[in-house]
């Protein structure tokens, strides 16, 4: 597919060394703080301050990249946290760097990533025939999570070589590697430029009207809840309570790699699955996809050992990646594409701008029931859910391909 789709080859060239240099950055930042003299507060706080931007201003991102070129707004993304990534490299190198720095510097980076995101959703189509879009979307897949293996280990080497500020560095770098494809890339016009630069509605009438593509397609708002309870309730027992369980009573830090790793590989495999299956409902496998991965809590208070622990999160890992594919391909093939970016932008909000929450409760709340009745609240909410959503007609009756028009199987939105 890289060989027959150009302008694809370009965005994925750029996005692979991007999200390396990002998994560089999530182990570095917080040895960065640690570094200049920083406490665990403080490595929260430059954490949410790269988090909390997602909140704020991913909605409006949405509706900017669905008004504008979509490459022009991830290249001037690129750029800034090429910025921000470089200074607080230098500033480390040089020795001055303060914590108040890197929480202004991550707050700028992470108002960048809040306009990258939408935009990114979007782009796809523009530069990918509809009928390769999941092709597409596995291979980005499978850039994440190799990048969820290597990235840990690059930044290990990097971090005992260079220090957390060479490691940045890097980062910095590819993001400018990232910005040079897209200066490159030749993508179809988006729907606003084919109407002959008219000017559109105001801000709020374009979120209101994504608003309304989510609120009118039920297996849109019922999938977006769904994942909100994933990334709210799931996701905080792998990034908080796993790792105080591998720290109590696994052994320590190298038990949990294992387990980290074993998900990254199992990861891995699922985007190659995906970059083969042809379902005629994919909605539906992606909600059982769904609930296999929301059984990660459970998995990791279930007491097992480390090498069924490391298998099982190895499955859901399988699972985690064949959603987000099957997902993200039902969005781009069914929602307008000149809607896509505003309705994605619900996607990162709820995911990643709600995410701090649960990492916040998680601890707290293991503080007062214990860890291990913590992590079966959190199975017994998370799996739930996920089950509720195959149970949505509108989600097991997806079709892969939207009918035509004149189809007497077409249905309008709202029955979706």
């Amino acid at each position: 597919m890289l060989r027959d789709e150009p302008q694809f080859a370009r965005l994925f060239a750029g996005q692979a060394l991007s999200v390396l240099g990002d998994r560089v950055s999530f182990v570095a930042v917080p040895f960065a703080v640690l570094s200049i003299g920083g406490s665990v507060s403080d490595v929260g706080l430059v954490t949410a301050a790269a988090l909390l931007p997602m909140l704020l201003f991913t909605l409006v991102g949405g509706v900017w990249a669905d008004r504008f070129q979509r490459h022009r707004m991830m290249l001037a993304s690129d750029l800034v946290r090429f910025v921000t990534q470089g200074v607080a490299a230098v500033l480390l190198l040089a020795g001055v760097a303060e914590v108040y720095h890197l929480v202004l510097l991550m707050a700028v980076f992470g108002t960048a990533d809040a306009f990258f995101m939408p935009a990114s959703t979007g782009l796809m189509p523009l530069v990918v025939p509809a009928g390769r879009l999941q092709e597409a979307n596995a291979l980005r897949g499978f850039v994440h999570s190799s990048g969820l293996v290597l990235g840990p280990a690059v930044a290990g080497v990097l971090i005992s070589l260079a220090g957390p500020g060479g490691a940045l560095a890097l980062d910095a770098l590819t993001f400018a590697a990232s910005a040079a494809f897209l200066a490159r890339l030749k993508p179809r016009k988006t729907a606003s430029e084919e109407r002959a630069g008219t000017t559109g509605g105001t801000f709020l009438g374009e979120l209101r009207a994504g608003w309304v593509q989510v609120r009118t397609r039920t297996w849109v708002w019922s999938g977006l809840a769904a994942m909100a309870v994933y990334h709210v309730v799931v996701l905080p027992s792998v990034y908080v309570l796993g790792p105080v369980l591998a720290e109590r009573e696994w052994g320590g830090p190298a038990s949990w790699s294992v387990v980290v790793a074993a998900f990254g590989i199992g990861s891995i495999a699922g985007d190659v699955c995906a970059y083969r299956l042809r379902l005629p409902r994919p909605m539906a496998a992606a909600a059982a996809a769904l609930a296999v991965a929301s059984c990660q809590a459970m998995i990791i208070g279930s007491g097992a050992s480390i090498a069924v622990i490391a298998i099982l999160e190895a499955v859901t890992g399988v699972a985690v990646s064949i959603f987000f594919v099957l997902w993200e391909t039902a969005l781009q093939t069914h929602v307008p594409e000149g809607s896509l970016s505003r309705v994605s932008s619900y996607d990162h909000m709820l995911s990643a701008g709600l995410m701090p929450l649960g990492l916040v409760l998680a601890g707290p709340v293991s503080e007062a029931l214990g860890v291990y009745p913590t992590l079966y609240a959190m199975s017994a909410v998370a799996i739930p859910a996920a089950l509720a959503l195959l149970c949505v007609p509108a989600v097991r009756r997806l079709p892969a391909r939207p009918p035509a028009a004149d189809s007497p199987d077409a249905v309008t939105p709202g029955s979706l």
